[in-house]
C-alpha cells in the first residue's frame, strides 16, 4: 500500500480506502463483511469510510464496525483512520436530518456509541444544508474537534462557494478542513469541471473520491446488459436501470476496449484513472468479497496513461 499526504496536514491516507456504504449492513452475512474488513487491513488499507445512515438499515455499518472494534480491531485502534458523517436522513422527526447543530451533535454521539469509539478520526458534514446558517454548521464542526469527539473534520458534496466559505471559517478557528469528499469517476467529472478539486489544492485540503466505479457501471458487470443478480436488478435505490442507456452501454464497451489494450480490466483502469488525477488523495472502493477487494488493489500497479490513451478516454467521456 502507498500512502498520500492529505492536503497540508500531517495525515497520510492509503491510496485506496474501504467504503462501507454497501455490504456492511443487515443484508450481508457478518462473516462476509468481517472477511472483507480484515483483508483490507491486512493489505494496508487503514482508512474505513462510514456514515451514520450506511447499512441497510441506517446505523448497521457502524454497528458492524463496533463489533470489529470489540474483537478483531481492539488492539489496532491507533493504526486505523475511521471516518463517519451526518446530515442525511437518519431518524424520524425534525432533528433526524440536515446540518443543524442539534442533528450533527446528536448523530455523532450515536455514531460513537454504535462504533464503540471514544472519538472518530474524521467527521464530515455529509451534505450542504441550504436552510441552516453556514456558521452554525461550521461552528459545530469546530466544537466537536475541541470536545475531543473528532480529530479532523471534512465536507462532503458541498457547492463551490459554500465550501470556500467553510475552508476560511474553519481555518480562522484553527480547525482546518482536512478533506473534501466528492464523486469523481470516468463518467462523472463534476468536481473537476466545477473547480472543486482545484479549490481543494489552493486551500491545502485533500480530495477523496467516492463511487470511482460509478456504482459498478465501470466494471464488466453490465457489458452485456443487466445481470439478474446485479445491483440494478435487486437494489435500484441508488443505481436504476434507466442509467444504462444504449449510449452509456456503448461508451462503457469502448472504455473496456481501451482497458483491454492496456492489459487491464475496466475496473482496474477506472480506479487507476482516479488515482492518477491531480489533487486526488485517495479513492474509496466498496467490495462484496475479499477477492473483489484484492482485485481492486491492482489499480495501484497500473501504468501511467499515455497521451493517446488520455485523449481516447477524454473523447469518450468528457
Amino acid at each position: 500500500m502507498e500512502y498520500r499526504r492529505c492536503g497540508q496536514s500531517g495525515v497520510l491516507l492509503p491510496e485506496i480506502s474501504l467504503g462501507m456504504w454497501h455490504n456492511f449492513g443487515c443484508l450481508t452475512p457478518y462473516e462476509t463483511s468481517r472477511a472483507i474488513a480484515l483483508t483490507a487491513f491486512e493489505c494496508g488499507i487503514t482508512h474505513f469510510d462510514l456514515a451514520n445512515n450506511y447499512g441497510p438499515e441506517p446505523g448497521a455499518a457502524e454497528y458492524f464496525m463496533g463489533s470489529m472494534m470489540r474483537s478483531d480491531f481492539c488492539a489496532h485502534r491507533d493504526e486505523l483512520f475511521i471516518s463517519t458523517k451526518a446530515a442525511y436522513d437518519m431518524w424520524e422527526g425534525p432533528y433526524g436530518s440536515w446540518a443543524s447543530r442539534k442533528h450533527l451533535v446528536a448523530s455523532l454521539n450515536q455514531s460513537l456509541k454504535r462504533m464503540n469509539l471514544e472519538y472518530v478520526d474524521l467527521f464530515y458534514c455529509h451534505r450542504y444544508d441550504p436552510n441552516t446558517p453556514l456558521e452554525e454548521t461550521l461552528q459545530t464542526l469546530v466544537d466537536v474537534v475541541r470536545q475531543g469527539k473528532a480529530l479532523y473534520v471534512g465536507l462532503s458534496r458541498w457547492p463551490l462557494t459554500a465550501a470556500c466559505f467553510g475552508y476560511k471559517y474553519l481555518k480562522d478557528r484553527d480547525v482546518p478542513c482536512l478533506i473534501y469528499q466528492g464523486r469523481l469517476n470516468l463518467l462523472d467529472r463534476t468536481p473537476q469541471q466545477e473547480g472543486i478539486v482545484k479549490q481543494c489544492q489552493e486551500n491545502g485540503v485533500g480530495f477523496i473520491s467516492f463511487s470511482p466505479l460509478a456504482q459498478g457501471l465501470l466494471t464488466d458487470r453490465y457489458l452485456n446488459g443487466i445481470p439478474g443478480d446485479s445491483r440494478i436488478a435487486h437494489d435500484p435505490r441508488f443505481l436504476k436501470a434507466e442509467a444504462l442507456t444504449p449510449e452509456r452501454l456503448s461508451q462503457i464497451r469502448a472504455l473496456n476496449e481501451i482497458a483491454a489494450q492496456r492489459g487491464e480490466s475496466l475496473a482496474t483502469m477506472a480506479l487507476a484513472w482516479g488515482l492518477q488525477q491531480k489533487g486526488v488523495t485517495s479513492v474509496i472502493v466498496g467490495a462484496s468479497s475479499p477477492e473483489q477487494l484484492r482485485s481492486n488493489l491492482k489499480a495501484m500497479e497500473s501504468a501511467p496513461f499515455t497521451t493517446e490513451e488520455t485523449e481516447q478516454i477524454d473523447k469518450l467521456t468528457k
